[in-house]
């Protein structure tokens, strides 16, 4: 590992199947539309985050987690910075946060992004659904705002390290 693949990447995870579950996946989707053109911007969109992503995540030089909150406000919409923590029990197999996967790209690569901050669109259900709920619905067009707003300050401030 001796080159950075994105000046940032955008982690996103959710069940499309699972109503608002699939909020990280659709922001996702938007962010490859909106960033088509910046080859600086490395998108991955995944129905859960594993362990295999903590290389990507050690080769970039700041990253942006996306996901859904079952612990939030339905529809509400929050910018977090992301810290290297152990998961309770140690690492899980199949699904891993984002502070995890942090923690496993420095254990591992002994590297770690300038700079990490998570996303989080609060759920109103997770039921069997392709919708969303009214509340994701409404919060789409923040949610947008707030992701379009960080990568690009993320991309001017690993510019200014340049």
């Amino acid at each position: 590992m001796t080159r950075r693949q994105a000046r940032c990447l955008i982690l996103a995870c959710g069940n499309t199947l699972r109503g608002d579950d699939g909020v990280g996946p659709w922001l996702a989707q938007w962010a490859e539309e909106r960033f088509k053109s910046e080859s600086a911007v490395r998108i991955i969109s995944r129905q859960q985050w594993t362990p295999e992503l903590a290389e990507e995540i050690a080769q970039a030089e700041s990253a942006l987690f996306i996901d859904c909150s079952v612990d939030s406000a339905p529809g509400s919409v929050e910018l977090n910075p992301v810290v290297p923590a152990s998961g309770p029990e140690g690492l899980a197999t199949h699904h891993v946060g984002a502070a995890e996967l942090l923690a496993l790209s420095y254990e591992l690569y002994h590297s770690l992004p300038q700079t990490a901050m998570q996303l989080t669109v609060g759920a109103g259900s997770t039921e069997l659904s392709e919708q969303f709920s009214l509340a994701v619905t409404a919060a789409l067009p923040e949610a947008c705002r707030i992701l379009e707003a960080t990568v690009l300050e993320l991309l001017n401030a690993c510019s200014e390290l340049l």
